[in-house]
């Protein structure tokens, strides 16, 4: 494939989100194709390598609705690697119950379900998709994140970088206590560093305001662990983008994800973003109480 075309594969589980991920980019001007069968995917691959195509950034929606076709596009992705196509994989998840509650309040069924409940064919589902959740670039799960979260989460990552050549490493925040990013690649555990928590004067703050930031980089112990975490992850980013792989996720966590977390995660992402690297920064759970 041409450089000039950007080309996403979006799919994942019913329910999870892939309409509303087609939205954001078509209004962002790709040109989009919902509920494309697997087997369509090389001849509209090979329309918009044509040239003069004035086509230069596409995204398709496969899933299970293609029926016994969809079965196909692990296969299909395979011959594009084969032939060079780069593309990206997106993979849209939930949790049962998260699916559970958006089909009780559309009344839809499950295109699996059968004769069976709801769970039985998200159970199916998940079985017939597994391995291209684990081939996909970046995995989105939108159990609890709102239509407007996850537009900007691939606007973020996906749509407003253009012509990315590089890498896009996201630098996630997150407290333990509302359990670990499903999607992370890489996890840093830094609770053991002291908590600004039980400090009065700074528990109301967080890791973006300077005074915790401050109080987290200069305790004892943070700069020993820096001196070993960037060691670290200056020997793995080159591989990881070496091997092709578009999305990583590093995750950060502390006990509460408002403090030393976000300190820690917001210093990695700068230190990478000026050495070119392009780096997202998220604080999941900065809002919490």
């Amino acid at each position: 494939m041409t450089e000039a075309l950007q080309f996403v594969v979006i799919t994942g589980l019913s329910g999870a989100g892939k309409s509303q991920a087609m939205d954001s980019f078509e209004d962002a001007g790709w040109f989009c194709v919902d509920n494309l069968p697997p087997e369509l995917v090389p001849t509209l691959v090979d329309l918009f390598r044509r040239t003069g195509s004035k086509v230069d950034r596409v995204a398709v929606v496969s899933d299970v609705r293609g029926g016994e076709y969809f079965s196909q596009l692990e296969v299909l992705l395979d011959e594009l690697h084969e032939r060079g196509v780069e593309f990206t994989l997106v993979f849209l998840e939930a949790s049962n119950e998260a699916l559970v509650r958006r089909f009780k309040e559309t009344r839809r069924r499950h295109p699996l379900a059968g004769r069976g409940s709801v769970i039985d064919g998200i159970r199916k589902e998940r079985g017939l998709l597994a391995g291209l959740r684990e081939r996909a670039h970046l995995v989105i799960d939108t159990s609890d994140i709102s239509i407007h979260q996850l537009k900007a989460r691939l606007n973020e990552d996906l749509i407003n970088h253009t012509r990315r050549t590089n890498i896009v490493f996201a630098v996630v925040s997150f407290g333990y206590k509302y359990g670990i990013p499903i999607d992370a690649d890489l996890l840093f555990d830094v609770r053991f560093l002291p908590n600004p928590h039980y400090d009065l004067r700074l528990r109301p703050l967080t890791g973006l305001d300077a005074e915790v930031r401050d109080f987290v980089l200069a305790s004892a112990g943070t700069g020993e662990y820096l001196e070993r975490l960037f060691p670290l992850l200056d020997f793995l980013f080159p591989r990881y983008a070496a091997e092709g792989k578009a999305h990583l996720t590093i995750g950060v966590g502390c006990t509460g994800g408002r403090h030393r977390s976000v300190a820690v995660a917001q210093l990695i992402g700068e230190r990478y973003e000026k050495q070119g690297y392009y780096t997202v920064v998220r604080h999941r759970d900065l809002a919490r109480d």
